[in-house]
Protein backbone atom coordinates (compact mmCIF):
# COMPACT_ATOMS: atom_id res chain seq x y z
CA UNK A 1 0.00 0.00 0.00
CA UNK A 2 2.90 1.98 1.13
CA UNK A 3 4.81 1.53 -1.81
CA UNK A 4 1.35 1.74 -4.48
CA UNK A 5 0.94 5.60 -2.25
CA UNK A 6 4.33 6.28 -3.35
CA UNK A 7 4.45 5.60 -6.92
CA UNK A 8 0.89 7.49 -7.13
CA UNK A 9 2.40 10.55 -5.29
CA UNK A 10 5.28 10.57 -7.88
CA UNK A 11 2.67 10.22 -11.07
CA UNK A 12 0.84 13.57 -9.52
CA UNK A 13 4.12 15.22 -9.20
CA UNK A 14 5.28 14.79 -12.62
CA UNK A 15 1.72 15.40 -14.10
CA UNK A 16 2.00 18.18 -12.46
CA UNK A 17 4.99 19.31 -13.28
CA UNK A 18 4.79 18.65 -16.64
CA UNK A 19 1.06 20.44 -16.50
CA UNK A 20 3.45 23.20 -15.12
CA UNK A 21 6.18 23.43 -18.09
CA UNK A 22 3.01 23.49 -20.60
CA UNK A 23 1.26 26.35 -18.59
CA UNK A 24 4.72 28.27 -18.94
CA UNK A 25 4.96 27.52 -22.93
CA UNK A 26 1.05 28.46 -22.78
CA UNK A 27 2.14 32.17 -21.72
CA UNK A 28 5.22 32.25 -23.84
CA UNK A 29 3.12 32.48 -26.27
CA UNK A 30 1.07 35.88 -25.11
CA UNK A 31 4.46 37.82 -25.20
CA UNK A 32 4.34 40.73 -27.85
CA UNK A 33 7.32 40.62 -30.32
CA UNK A 34 6.93 44.57 -30.63
CA UNK A 35 10.06 46.65 -28.97
CA UNK A 36 10.23 48.00 -25.48
CA UNK A 37 9.27 51.65 -26.23
CA UNK A 38 6.54 50.86 -29.04
CA UNK A 39 3.53 52.63 -26.82
CA UNK A 40 1.24 52.00 -29.82
CA UNK A 41 -2.05 50.60 -29.53
CA UNK A 42 -2.29 50.95 -26.00
CA UNK A 43 -5.59 52.51 -25.96
CA UNK A 44 -7.17 49.84 -27.75
CA UNK A 45 -5.09 46.96 -25.75
CA UNK A 46 -6.46 48.56 -22.85
CA UNK A 47 -10.29 48.27 -23.94
CA UNK A 48 -10.25 45.22 -24.70
CA UNK A 49 -9.80 43.93 -20.78
CA UNK A 50 -12.95 44.95 -19.94
CA UNK A 51 -14.08 42.34 -22.75
CA UNK A 52 -12.06 39.80 -21.37
CA UNK A 53 -13.39 40.45 -17.70
CA UNK A 54 -17.33 40.00 -19.27
CA UNK A 55 -15.79 36.55 -20.97
CA UNK A 56 -14.35 35.34 -17.38
CA UNK A 57 -17.84 36.18 -15.69
CA UNK A 58 -15.64 38.94 -13.63
CA UNK A 59 -16.53 42.35 -14.87
CA UNK A 60 -19.65 42.64 -11.88
CA UNK A 61 -17.62 41.08 -9.17
CA UNK A 62 -14.39 43.05 -8.71
CA UNK A 63 -16.51 45.96 -7.70
CA UNK A 64 -17.18 43.56 -4.47
CA UNK A 65 -13.68 43.82 -4.23
CA UNK A 66 -11.81 45.95 -1.36
CA UNK A 67 -9.02 47.04 -3.55
CA UNK A 68 -5.67 49.16 -2.57
CA UNK A 69 -3.93 50.15 -6.16
CA UNK A 70 -0.52 51.57 -6.32
CA UNK A 71 1.44 53.38 -9.16
CA UNK A 72 4.29 55.36 -8.94
CA UNK A 73 8.22 55.17 -10.76
CA UNK A 74 10.01 53.56 -7.44
CA UNK A 75 8.83 51.68 -4.22
CA UNK A 76 5.52 50.42 -5.69
CA UNK A 77 6.26 47.01 -5.07
CA UNK A 78 8.07 47.89 -1.69
CA UNK A 79 4.62 49.90 -0.52
CA UNK A 80 2.90 47.02 -1.70
CA UNK A 81 4.09 45.11 0.29
CA UNK A 82 4.17 47.17 3.27
CA UNK A 83 0.73 47.12 2.83
CA UNK A 84 -0.25 43.66 2.59
CA UNK A 85 2.11 42.78 5.96
CA UNK A 86 0.46 45.43 8.02
CA UNK A 87 -3.27 43.88 6.63
CA UNK A 88 -2.33 40.77 7.36
CA UNK A 89 -1.72 41.63 10.72
CA UNK A 90 -4.19 43.36 11.50
CA UNK A 91 -6.23 39.79 10.81
CA UNK A 92 -7.02 40.26 7.17
CA UNK A 93 -7.14 37.55 4.15
CA UNK A 94 -4.85 39.54 1.81
CA UNK A 95 -4.18 38.67 -1.71
CA UNK A 96 -0.85 40.76 -3.55
CA UNK A 97 -0.85 41.14 -7.03
CA UNK A 98 3.25 42.45 -7.70
CA UNK A 99 5.91 42.52 -11.45
CA UNK A 100 7.87 41.25 -12.64
CA UNK A 101 8.89 37.76 -10.59
CA UNK A 102 12.64 37.00 -10.27
CA UNK A 103 12.43 33.17 -10.45
CA UNK A 104 9.04 31.84 -10.42
CA UNK A 105 5.98 33.11 -12.22
CA UNK A 106 3.88 32.53 -8.59
CA UNK A 107 5.73 34.85 -7.02
CA UNK A 108 3.30 37.60 -8.69
CA UNK A 109 0.25 36.36 -6.79
CA UNK A 110 0.48 36.01 -3.08
CA UNK A 111 -2.09 34.56 -0.17
CA UNK A 112 -1.70 35.77 3.10
CA UNK A 113 1.56 36.55 2.19
CA UNK A 114 3.20 33.33 0.73
CA UNK A 115 3.22 32.31 -3.33
CA UNK A 116 -0.10 30.24 -4.46
CA UNK A 117 1.34 26.74 -4.68
CA UNK A 118 1.32 25.33 -7.87
CA UNK A 119 -1.90 22.62 -7.92
CA UNK A 120 -3.78 25.68 -6.80
CA UNK A 121 -2.17 28.13 -10.00
CA UNK A 122 -2.68 25.47 -12.14
CA UNK A 123 -6.07 25.07 -11.55
CA UNK A 124 -6.61 28.85 -11.83
CA UNK A 125 -4.46 29.18 -14.90
CA UNK A 126 -5.95 26.66 -17.30
CA UNK A 127 -9.48 27.23 -16.40
CA UNK A 128 -9.03 31.08 -17.40
CA UNK A 129 -6.72 29.98 -20.42
CA UNK A 130 -9.74 27.71 -21.55
CA UNK A 131 -12.22 30.41 -21.47
CA UNK A 132 -10.77 32.97 -23.02
CA UNK A 133 -9.23 30.14 -26.20
CA UNK A 134 -13.30 29.40 -26.69
CA UNK A 135 -13.44 32.74 -27.10
CA UNK A 136 -11.03 34.40 -29.21
CA UNK A 137 -11.83 36.17 -32.87
CA UNK A 138 -10.49 38.49 -35.21
CA UNK A 139 -11.44 41.24 -33.14
CA UNK A 140 -10.79 39.66 -29.42
CA UNK A 141 -7.29 37.98 -29.34
CA UNK A 142 -5.69 35.99 -26.86
CA UNK A 143 -4.31 39.14 -24.26
CA UNK A 144 -0.92 39.64 -23.82
CA UNK A 145 0.97 38.75 -20.91
CA UNK A 146 0.82 41.01 -18.49
CA UNK A 147 -2.90 41.45 -19.73
CA UNK A 148 -3.56 37.84 -18.78
CA UNK A 149 -1.61 37.87 -15.46
CA UNK A 150 -3.92 40.43 -14.35
CA UNK A 151 -6.98 38.96 -14.94
CA UNK A 152 -5.55 35.75 -13.31
CA UNK A 153 -4.95 38.17 -10.22
CA UNK A 154 -8.62 38.87 -10.44
CA UNK A 155 -9.55 35.39 -10.45
CA UNK A 156 -7.28 34.22 -7.65
CA UNK A 157 -8.57 36.70 -5.48
CA UNK A 158 -12.00 36.24 -6.15
CA UNK A 159 -11.62 32.68 -6.11
CA UNK A 160 -10.06 32.95 -2.93
CA UNK A 161 -12.56 34.98 -1.18
CA UNK A 162 -9.81 37.80 0.14
CA UNK A 163 -10.71 40.37 2.38
CA UNK A 164 -8.67 43.08 0.80
CA UNK A 165 -6.40 43.00 -2.44
CA UNK A 166 -3.16 45.12 -3.16
CA UNK A 167 -2.73 45.46 -6.86
CA UNK A 168 0.55 47.05 -8.10
CA UNK A 169 0.27 49.19 -11.78
CA UNK A 170 2.49 47.40 -14.56
CA UNK A 171 3.56 50.55 -16.27
CA UNK A 172 2.05 54.24 -15.90
CA UNK A 173 -1.53 54.19 -14.56
CA UNK A 174 -4.28 55.25 -16.87
CA UNK A 175 -3.91 52.22 -19.61
CA UNK A 176 -2.23 50.02 -17.35
CA UNK A 177 -4.23 46.81 -16.82
CA UNK A 178 -5.05 46.93 -13.68
CA UNK A 179 -6.32 50.23 -14.14
CA UNK A 180 -9.81 48.37 -14.90
CA UNK A 181 -11.22 48.51 -11.20
CA UNK A 182 -13.64 51.18 -11.26
CA UNK A 183 -13.49 52.06 -7.50
CA UNK A 184 -10.92 50.98 -5.28
CA UNK A 185 -11.33 51.84 -1.57
CA UNK A 186 -7.39 53.96 -1.94
CA UNK A 187 -5.37 55.10 -4.65
CA UNK A 188 -1.79 55.76 -3.93
CA UNK A 189 1.08 57.34 -5.76
CA UNK A 190 5.14 56.27 -4.78
CA UNK A 191 7.54 58.33 -5.78
CA UNK A 192 8.18 59.79 -9.47
CA UNK A 193 10.82 60.23 -11.79
CA UNK A 194 12.16 59.93 -15.28
CA UNK A 195 11.38 56.05 -16.29
CA UNK A 196 9.55 54.22 -19.27
CA UNK A 197 10.18 57.55 -20.78
CA UNK A 198 9.94 56.03 -24.35
CA UNK A 199 6.08 55.19 -23.29
CA UNK A 200 4.74 57.60 -20.60
CA UNK A 201 6.33 60.67 -22.04
CA UNK A 202 9.87 62.51 -21.84
CA UNK A 203 9.08 65.04 -18.96
CA UNK A 204 7.91 64.56 -15.18
CA UNK A 205 4.91 66.17 -15.70
CA UNK A 206 3.86 63.86 -18.49
CA UNK A 207 4.49 61.11 -16.34
CA UNK A 208 2.95 62.03 -13.04
CA UNK A 209 -0.20 62.59 -15.57
CA UNK A 210 0.30 59.14 -16.30
CA UNK A 211 0.38 57.80 -13.03
CA UNK A 212 -2.71 60.12 -11.97
CA UNK A 213 -4.71 58.21 -14.10
CA UNK A 214 -5.70 55.74 -11.63
CA UNK A 215 -7.15 58.26 -9.57
CA UNK A 216 -11.30 58.00 -9.27
CA UNK A 217 -14.01 60.38 -8.11
CA UNK A 218 -15.10 59.85 -4.52
CA UNK A 219 -12.01 57.21 -4.11
CA UNK A 220 -9.27 58.91 -1.24
CA UNK A 221 -5.78 59.38 -2.62
CA UNK A 222 -2.16 59.48 -1.27
CA UNK A 223 0.82 60.42 -2.44
CA UNK A 224 4.45 61.24 -0.95
CA UNK A 225 6.47 64.20 -1.20
CA UNK A 226 7.52 64.74 -5.05
CA UNK A 227 9.13 67.24 -7.22
CA UNK A 228 7.00 70.24 -7.64
CA UNK A 229 6.74 69.86 -11.52
CA UNK A 230 5.41 66.38 -10.50
CA UNK A 231 3.01 67.51 -7.75
CA UNK A 232 1.45 70.18 -9.13
CA UNK A 233 0.16 67.34 -11.76
CA UNK A 234 -0.87 64.94 -9.45
CA UNK A 235 -2.97 67.82 -7.54
CA UNK A 236 -4.64 69.55 -11.12
CA UNK A 237 -6.02 65.34 -11.40
CA UNK A 238 -7.68 65.24 -8.04
CA UNK A 239 -8.40 68.17 -8.67
CA UNK A 240 -10.91 67.64 -11.10
CA UNK A 241 -12.02 64.70 -9.75
CA UNK A 242 -12.98 67.00 -6.37
CA UNK A 243 -10.91 64.58 -3.95
CA UNK A 244 -8.36 65.24 -1.61
CA UNK A 245 -4.48 64.62 -2.63
CA UNK A 246 -3.13 63.93 0.81
CA UNK A 247 0.40 63.43 1.45
CA UNK A 248 1.67 60.33 3.57
CA UNK A 249 2.58 62.19 6.70
CA UNK A 250 6.60 61.11 7.24
CA UNK A 251 7.42 57.81 9.23
CA UNK A 252 10.15 58.38 11.66
CA UNK A 253 12.48 55.92 13.16
CA UNK A 254 11.60 56.39 16.31
CA UNK A 255 7.54 55.78 15.50
CA UNK A 256 9.21 51.95 15.17
CA UNK A 257 10.46 51.98 18.64
CA UNK A 258 13.60 50.41 18.28
CA UNK A 259 12.95 47.98 15.59
CA UNK A 260 13.83 47.65 11.85
CA UNK A 261 11.82 47.63 8.54
CA UNK A 262 11.51 44.20 7.05
CA UNK A 263 13.05 46.27 3.99
CA UNK A 264 16.19 47.72 4.31
CA UNK A 265 17.30 51.36 3.14
CA UNK A 266 16.05 54.33 4.43
CA UNK A 267 14.48 55.04 1.24
CA UNK A 268 12.11 52.78 2.49
CA UNK A 269 10.88 55.04 5.07
CA UNK A 270 9.02 56.91 2.61
CA UNK A 271 7.56 53.91 1.21
CA UNK A 272 6.42 52.47 4.65
CA UNK A 273 5.00 55.85 5.41
CA UNK A 274 2.70 55.27 2.50
CA UNK A 275 1.72 52.22 3.20
CA UNK A 276 0.61 53.50 6.54
CA UNK A 277 -1.33 55.89 5.32
CA UNK A 278 -3.41 53.51 2.90
CA UNK A 279 -3.73 51.12 5.18
CA UNK A 280 -4.95 53.70 8.11
CA UNK A 281 -7.51 54.59 5.23
CA UNK A 282 -8.80 51.20 4.73
CA UNK A 283 -9.40 50.60 8.00
CA UNK A 284 -11.72 53.81 8.52
CA UNK A 285 -13.21 53.46 5.29
CA UNK A 286 -13.66 49.46 6.18
CA UNK A 287 -14.88 50.50 9.93
CA UNK A 288 -12.15 49.04 11.47
CA UNK A 289 -10.37 52.11 13.35
CA UNK A 290 -9.94 50.05 16.76
CA UNK A 291 -6.95 49.45 15.59
CA UNK A 292 -5.56 52.95 16.07
CA UNK A 293 -8.38 53.93 18.88
CA UNK A 294 -5.73 54.48 21.64
CA UNK A 295 -3.03 56.56 19.92
CA UNK A 296 -2.24 58.93 17.60
CA UNK A 297 -0.81 57.49 14.07
CA UNK A 298 1.37 60.59 13.21
CA UNK A 299 3.41 59.67 16.52
CA UNK A 300 3.30 56.09 17.07
CA UNK A 301 2.69 52.87 15.68
CA UNK A 302 -0.19 49.77 16.35
CA UNK A 303 1.34 46.70 17.53
CA UNK A 304 -0.22 45.25 13.99
CA UNK A 305 1.32 47.93 12.00
CA UNK A 306 4.65 47.68 13.65
CA UNK A 307 4.64 43.90 13.08
CA UNK A 308 3.49 43.74 9.46
CA UNK A 309 6.49 47.03 8.65
CA UNK A 310 9.23 44.41 10.27
CA UNK A 311 7.80 41.50 9.04
CA UNK A 312 7.20 42.51 5.12
CA UNK A 313 9.87 41.04 2.60
CA UNK A 314 10.75 41.27 -1.15
CA UNK A 315 13.23 39.17 -2.98
CA UNK A 316 15.67 41.59 -4.82
CA UNK A 317 14.96 44.86 -3.20
CA UNK A 318 17.76 45.62 -1.04
CA UNK A 319 18.38 41.95 -0.46
CA UNK A 320 21.61 40.51 1.41
CA UNK A 321 22.82 36.82 0.37
CA UNK A 322 25.80 35.07 2.06
CA UNK A 323 27.16 32.45 0.23
CA UNK A 324 27.80 29.05 1.51
CA UNK A 325 28.12 27.23 -1.65
CA UNK A 326 31.91 27.71 -1.55
CA UNK A 327 32.67 27.45 1.93
CA UNK A 328 34.73 24.36 3.00
CA UNK A 329 32.94 21.03 3.59
CA UNK A 330 34.79 21.05 6.68
CA UNK A 331 32.51 23.84 7.67
CA UNK A 332 29.56 22.25 8.76
CA UNK A 333 28.14 25.22 10.94
CA UNK A 334 28.64 28.26 8.91
CA UNK A 335 27.58 31.62 10.34
CA UNK A 336 26.43 34.05 8.17
CA UNK A 337 29.48 36.06 9.51
CA UNK A 338 31.96 33.40 8.15
CA UNK A 339 30.87 34.20 4.61
CA UNK A 340 33.59 35.22 2.57
CA UNK A 341 31.14 36.05 -0.88
CA UNK A 342 28.64 38.53 -0.16
CA UNK A 343 25.73 39.25 -2.57
CA UNK A 344 23.70 42.98 -2.20
CA UNK A 345 20.75 42.45 -4.60
CA UNK A 346 18.83 45.48 -5.74
CA UNK A 347 16.94 45.81 -8.73
CA UNK A 348 17.44 49.47 -9.16
CA UNK A 349 17.50 50.59 -12.92
CA UNK A 350 16.43 54.51 -12.66
CA UNK A 351 18.50 56.80 -11.75
CA UNK A 352 16.33 57.79 -8.38
CA UNK A 353 16.64 54.09 -7.83
CA UNK A 354 20.19 54.07 -8.51
CA UNK A 355 20.62 56.75 -6.11
CA UNK A 356 18.84 54.70 -3.11
CA UNK A 357 20.69 51.59 -3.75
CA UNK A 358 24.11 53.48 -3.72
CA UNK A 359 22.83 54.48 -0.36
CA UNK A 360 22.08 51.47 1.16
CA UNK A 361 24.81 49.48 -0.07
CA UNK A 362 27.19 51.97 1.36
CA UNK A 363 25.49 51.80 4.05
CA UNK A 364 25.65 47.97 4.29
CA UNK A 365 28.72 47.54 3.74
CA UNK A 366 30.48 49.74 6.47
CA UNK A 367 30.54 47.79 10.09
CA UNK A 368 28.12 49.34 12.13
CA UNK A 369 26.35 46.40 13.00
CA UNK A 370 27.27 46.56 17.04
CA UNK A 371 24.39 48.00 18.48
CA UNK A 372 22.67 45.77 20.80
CA UNK A 373 18.85 45.01 19.80
CA UNK A 374 16.37 46.78 21.35
CA UNK A 375 13.73 45.40 23.81
CA UNK A 376 10.70 45.71 20.85
CA UNK A 377 12.95 43.53 18.28
CA UNK A 378 13.57 40.89 21.02
CA UNK A 379 9.66 40.77 21.72
CA UNK A 380 9.24 40.28 17.62
CA UNK A 381 12.00 37.65 17.42
CA UNK A 382 9.96 36.20 20.79
CA UNK A 383 7.03 36.02 18.59
CA UNK A 384 8.55 34.30 15.44
CA UNK A 385 8.40 37.31 13.71
CA UNK A 386 11.58 37.85 11.54
CA UNK A 387 11.84 41.91 12.13
CA UNK A 388 15.05 42.27 8.70
CA UNK A 389 15.20 39.39 6.71
CA UNK A 390 18.03 41.61 4.65
CA UNK A 391 20.29 41.97 8.04
CA UNK A 392 23.79 43.09 6.90
CA UNK A 393 26.06 41.05 9.40
CA UNK A 394 29.43 42.27 9.94
CA UNK A 395 32.46 40.77 8.36
CA UNK A 396 33.52 38.95 11.73
CA UNK A 397 36.93 37.50 10.76
CA UNK A 398 38.35 40.50 9.68
CA UNK A 399 38.78 40.33 6.61
CA UNK A 400 39.52 42.90 4.49
CA UNK A 401 36.47 44.25 1.83
CA UNK A 402 36.93 43.50 -1.72
CA UNK A 403 33.96 45.33 -3.48
CA UNK A 404 32.60 44.57 -6.73
CA UNK A 405 29.86 45.81 -9.38
CA UNK A 406 28.29 43.02 -11.11
CA UNK A 407 25.90 44.69 -13.55
CA UNK A 408 23.54 44.43 -17.06
CA UNK A 409 21.03 46.65 -18.07
CA UNK A 410 18.32 46.82 -20.99
CA UNK A 411 19.26 48.63 -23.81
CA UNK A 412 16.53 50.90 -23.20
CA UNK A 413 18.37 52.44 -20.11
CA UNK A 414 21.02 55.08 -19.95
CA UNK A 415 23.92 53.76 -18.54
CA UNK A 416 25.84 57.30 -18.23
CA UNK A 417 22.48 57.94 -15.88
CA UNK A 418 22.94 55.11 -13.74
CA UNK A 419 26.60 54.32 -12.89
CA UNK A 420 28.11 57.91 -12.48
CA UNK A 421 25.38 58.46 -9.71
CA UNK A 422 26.49 55.30 -8.34
CA UNK A 423 30.17 55.77 -8.53
CA UNK A 424 29.45 59.59 -6.82
CA UNK A 425 26.95 58.36 -4.10
CA UNK A 426 29.89 55.42 -2.98
CA UNK A 427 32.91 57.29 -3.19
CA UNK A 428 31.38 60.07 -1.21
CA UNK A 429 31.18 57.88 1.90
CA UNK A 430 34.19 56.10 1.36
CA UNK A 431 33.16 53.11 -0.45
CA UNK A 432 34.99 52.00 -3.60
CA UNK A 433 34.79 49.51 -6.35
CA UNK A 434 37.60 47.82 -6.69
CA UNK A 435 36.40 45.32 -10.02
CA UNK A 436 33.19 45.74 -12.58
CA UNK A 437 32.20 42.44 -13.93
CA UNK A 438 29.64 42.95 -17.23
CA UNK A 439 27.30 39.77 -17.84
CA UNK A 440 24.76 39.05 -19.83
CA UNK A 441 21.57 37.86 -18.15
CA UNK A 442 20.01 34.15 -18.77
CA UNK A 443 16.41 35.57 -18.88
CA UNK A 444 14.71 35.94 -22.41
CA UNK A 445 12.10 38.39 -23.10
CA UNK A 446 10.34 36.35 -25.40
CA UNK A 447 9.55 32.97 -22.92
CA UNK A 448 8.45 32.83 -19.46
CA UNK A 449 10.63 30.34 -17.26
CA UNK A 450 9.44 27.98 -15.05
CA UNK A 451 12.21 28.33 -12.71
CA UNK A 452 13.53 25.13 -12.57
CA UNK A 453 16.89 24.50 -14.70
CA UNK A 454 19.58 26.62 -15.47
CA UNK A 455 22.01 26.26 -18.00
CA UNK A 456 25.82 25.59 -16.83
CA UNK A 457 27.43 27.51 -19.41
CA UNK A 458 24.81 30.10 -21.06
CA UNK A 459 27.65 31.58 -23.36
CA UNK A 460 26.32 34.94 -24.68
CA UNK A 461 27.32 34.99 -28.64
CA UNK A 462 26.81 38.68 -28.46
CA UNK A 463 28.58 40.55 -25.47
CA UNK A 464 28.54 44.19 -27.85
CA UNK A 465 25.72 45.78 -24.84
CA UNK A 466 27.74 44.60 -22.46
CA UNK A 467 30.91 46.09 -23.98
CA UNK A 468 29.24 49.69 -24.37
CA UNK A 469 28.70 49.14 -20.64
CA UNK A 470 32.15 48.76 -20.01
CA UNK A 471 33.54 51.72 -22.29
CA UNK A 472 31.03 53.52 -20.16
CA UNK A 473 32.18 52.33 -16.57
CA UNK A 474 35.84 53.05 -17.75
CA UNK A 475 35.81 56.36 -18.93
CA UNK A 476 33.95 57.38 -15.52
CA UNK A 477 36.78 56.09 -13.53
CA UNK A 478 39.86 57.05 -15.61
CA UNK A 479 37.76 60.76 -16.65
CA UNK A 480 38.62 59.91 -20.62
CA UNK A 481 37.66 57.32 -23.14
CA UNK A 482 40.53 54.32 -22.96
CA UNK A 483 41.14 51.57 -25.11
CA UNK A 484 40.03 48.05 -24.14
CA UNK A 485 42.67 45.49 -24.89
CA UNK A 486 40.67 42.15 -25.71
CA UNK A 487 42.45 40.04 -22.59
CA UNK A 488 39.18 42.69 -21.05
CA UNK A 489 37.04 40.29 -22.54
CA UNK A 490 36.63 36.52 -21.62
CA UNK A 491 34.99 35.21 -24.11
CA UNK A 492 35.82 31.03 -23.19
CA UNK A 493 35.14 28.69 -19.99
CA UNK A 494 38.71 28.19 -19.90
CA UNK A 495 39.77 32.26 -20.20
CA UNK A 496 38.46 33.24 -17.37
CA UNK A 497 40.59 36.40 -15.47
CA UNK A 498 42.92 34.94 -13.15
CA UNK A 499 42.03 34.66 -9.29
CA UNK A 500 44.99 38.20 -8.99
CA UNK A 501 42.57 40.11 -11.15
CA UNK A 502 40.69 41.46 -8.49
CA UNK A 503 43.62 42.42 -6.11
CA UNK A 504 44.04 45.69 -8.74
CA UNK A 505 42.70 49.13 -6.87
CA UNK A 506 40.70 51.26 -9.56
CA UNK A 507 43.25 53.89 -7.90
CA UNK A 508 45.94 52.08 -9.65
CA UNK A 509 44.64 50.95 -12.34
CA UNK A 510 46.36 50.93 -15.75
CA UNK A 511 44.34 50.58 -18.95
CA UNK A 512 47.06 49.23 -20.77
CA UNK A 513 48.11 46.45 -18.66
CA UNK A 514 45.34 43.38 -18.65
CA UNK A 515 46.05 42.83 -14.89
CA UNK A 516 45.04 45.91 -14.00
CA UNK A 517 42.11 46.60 -16.17
CA UNK A 518 39.36 47.95 -13.49
CA UNK A 519 36.24 45.74 -15.93
CA UNK A 520 35.84 42.64 -17.65
CA UNK A 521 32.98 41.67 -19.72
CA UNK A 522 32.30 38.14 -19.15
CA UNK A 523 29.70 36.58 -21.74
CA UNK A 524 27.92 34.12 -18.95
CA UNK A 525 26.56 34.34 -15.52
CA UNK A 526 26.81 30.90 -14.34
CA UNK A 527 30.51 30.70 -14.94
CA UNK A 528 31.03 34.73 -13.54
CA UNK A 529 29.37 32.80 -10.26
CA UNK A 530 31.52 30.02 -10.32
CA UNK A 531 34.57 32.06 -10.65
CA UNK A 532 33.24 34.93 -8.00
CA UNK A 533 33.02 31.67 -5.76
CA UNK A 534 36.72 29.93 -6.54
CA UNK A 535 38.11 33.31 -6.34
CA UNK A 536 36.53 33.52 -2.75
CA UNK A 537 38.06 30.04 -2.45
CA UNK A 538 41.28 31.48 -3.49
CA UNK A 539 41.73 34.32 -1.19
CA UNK A 540 40.39 33.88 2.12
CA UNK A 541 41.96 37.00 3.91
CA UNK A 542 38.88 39.09 1.64
CA UNK A 543 35.52 39.45 1.66
CA UNK A 544 34.29 39.67 -1.33
CA UNK A 545 31.16 42.62 -1.55
CA UNK A 546 29.08 41.92 -4.96
CA UNK A 547 27.02 44.62 -6.02
CA UNK A 548 24.52 43.10 -8.40
CA UNK A 549 22.06 45.79 -9.94
CA UNK A 550 20.67 47.29 -13.22
CA UNK A 551 18.25 45.13 -13.73
CA UNK A 552 15.35 42.72 -11.83
CA UNK A 553 16.09 40.77 -14.38
CA UNK A 554 19.63 39.94 -13.29
CA UNK A 555 18.61 39.66 -9.87
CA UNK A 556 16.61 37.11 -10.40
CA UNK A 557 19.00 35.00 -12.22
CA UNK A 558 22.00 35.44 -10.04
CA UNK A 559 19.14 34.37 -7.54
CA UNK A 560 18.35 31.36 -9.36
CA UNK A 561 22.03 30.30 -9.53
CA UNK A 562 22.66 30.80 -5.71
CA UNK A 563 19.33 29.32 -4.57
CA UNK A 564 20.41 26.07 -7.02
Amino acid sequence: MGSNGAIHGHLLRQTHSSSYESAMEALSSLITRTKRGDGSGRLEKFELMFKYLKVLGLEEKIDGLKIIHVAGTKGKGSTCTFSEAILRQCGFRTGLFTSPHLIDIRERFRINGLDISKIEFLHYFWGCWYQLKEKITDDLPMPPLFQFLTLLAFKIFLSEKVDVAILEVGLGGSLDSTNVVKRPVVCGITSLGMDHMEILGDTLGKIASEKAGIFKSGVPAYTVPQLSEAMSVLQDQAAKLMIPLNIAPPLQLKMLSGSKLGLDGLHQLTNASLAVALCRCLLEQTEHQSFFADGNLDTSLPEPFLRGLCAASLPGRAQIVHDKVQESSKMTDIDENSSNLVFYLDGAHSPESMEACANWFSDSVVDNQNSPKSEVMEKLHSLNIVANRNKCYPNGSNRIPNRILLFNCMEVRDPQLLLPQLVKICAGKGVHFSKALFVPGMSTYHKVDPGVSVNSLNISTDISWQSTLQRTWEKIIHGKDVILEDGSKFEKPDNLPSYDFLHGDTEKCNPAGNNFMCSAVIPSLPLTIKWLRDCAKENPSFQLQVLVVGSLHLVGDVLKLLRR
